[in-house]
């Protein structure tokens, strides 16, 4: 049985053999198609749907462990706990649908575009990350079987890369990790270019990265949960002045797709951006008050949510799911995958909408589905999971910000929403 996965290119304007072009102001990154949990023919994936489970709940871990480190737990989320690392295979238990064949899988869940490392300056393909702050990709030193086919550092073909004293390391549900030296060097990704950027040749490569496209990872979150307690490549890049505004904004769609470093695009949206302040310690991109209403009825208010690009679901406390799937007729926990409900896919819900004390932003029906798992029922994006993140904490992923024009700001400390164009 073999997996295929594809993935989503974050097309960057390049010039040619030159290098990329610079950009003082920032640069406009086109998007293609990112694909979902659903597979070629509108079934839901069990396989794919169990790895991002397992790697979002040790993505927010690892957070959470090098926030601990950072600042201390007080500045954890009340609540908030380090739990047990997941292997992904503890969520594949009882799934129906064992005769499906994996061949096509064709769901790689991360946004990934090229970058350029070092001088020469090579490139790499990364996934672009609001829920980690660091920046690695393999190194020539990678032996693991998973680095096979990446793209790889090597420092000796670079004349700007200096080591430094300290190590980086990410551990795994399953044992393994990704992990490596701290080195600096040039680094620009759309046009924007940081000098001594921080980020990690890694040396050992996690097995569950082997089957992905992309060669590392482009964290766009806040020190706080840095791995290497180092400046994140935005900030970096505002604070050396290569971009005046340290904000980016995210259009996900099925077309027309884009990633603005260093501003936004209002040619992409209507209106106001409508921003909500930061809230805590946790180095996330979250914000507090927030609501979850179902139609005309308040399922949950005093909501903490993390708006977090890495992920394709959303991700709320077991009874605050519960009660929104009651107000969805139909809906019944799906036994094969818990945490995860069904409902009939003649009447997938359309009304289920965030607030945080402006409008409501509503998820669309096809936002709401990940695939069908019979020919009547199909599941729902939402799913109740405790990942340890606190209290009335929500993880809101992709299938959130699909329906909306997403801002994150540094410099107003703030995450903002306006409306597709």
């Amino acid at each position: 049985m073999s997996i295929k996965v594809s993935f989503t290119l974050l097309s960057f304007v390049l010039s040619s053999a030159a290098g990329p072009v610079l950009h003082v102001n920032g640069g406009s990154v086109a998007l293609n198609e990112r694909r979902t949990l659903t597979d070629d023919d509108g079934w839901f994936n069990h396989e794919t749907a169990a790895r991002q489970v397992a790697r979002d709940h040790n993505k927010h871990r690892n957070n959470l462990i090098n926030l601990e480190k950072n600042h201390g737990r007080e500045a954890f989320n009340q609540g908030a706990d380090i739990l047990p690392p997941m292997d992904f295979t503890s969520n594949l238990s009882n799934q129906k649908r064992q005769a499906e064949s994996l061949t096509n899988e064709a769901n790689d869940q991360y946004w990934a575009g090229s970058i350029n490392i070092g001088n020469p300056g090579a490139s790499f393909l990364v996934n672009f990350d609001t829920g980690s702050a660091d920046l690695w990709v393999p190194s020539t030193n990678c032996t693991d079987s998973a680095c096979a086919k990446k793209q790889k550092y090597s420092s000796s073909a670079s004349s700007s890369g200096v080591p430094t004293s300290s190590s980086f390391t990410i551990q795994y549900g399953d044992g393994s990790t990704v992990a490596g030296p701290v080195w600096t060097e040039n680094v620009v990704a759309a046009g924007v270019k940081v000098a001594a950027q921080y980020f990690s040749p890694v040396s050992s490569l996690s097995p569950m990265f082997g089957n992905e496209k992309a060669d590392g990872i482009l964290g766009l979150a806040f020190p706080a949960i840095s791995n290497m307690h180092k400046t994140p490549f935005l900030l970096a890049a505002k604070n050396q002045g290569t971009i005046k505004s340290a904000l980016f904004g995210f259009k996900l769609a099925k077309s027309g797709s884009e990633l603005y470093l260093g501003g936004t695009n209002p040619s992409l949206y209507t209106g106001d951006i409508e921003y909500h302040s930061v809230t805590g310690k946790a180095g996330y991109w979250q914000i507090g008050g927030g609501k979850l209403n179902a139609g005309n009825s308040l399922v949950a208010s005093g909501l903490t949510t993390i708006i977090d690009s890495g992920t394709t679901l959303i991700y709320g406390p077991p009874d605050q799911v519960d009660a929104l799937y009651k107000n969805v007729p139909g809906a019944a926990p799906y036994t094969s995958m818990p945490g995860f409900y069904s409902f009939p896919c003649a009447s997938v819900p359309s009304n289920i909408a965030f607030n945080w004390g402006g409008k409501n932003w509503t998820i669309s029906a096809a936002n709401m589905n990940a695939g069908k798992v019979s020919l009547t029922q199909c599941i729902g994006t939402i799913a109740g999971k405790d990942l340890g993140l606190g209290k009335s904490t929500w993880l809101v992923g992709d299938s959130f910000m699909k329906n909306v024009y997403t801002a994150f700001s540094f410099d107003k400390n703030s995450v903002g929403f306006a409306t597709l164009k």
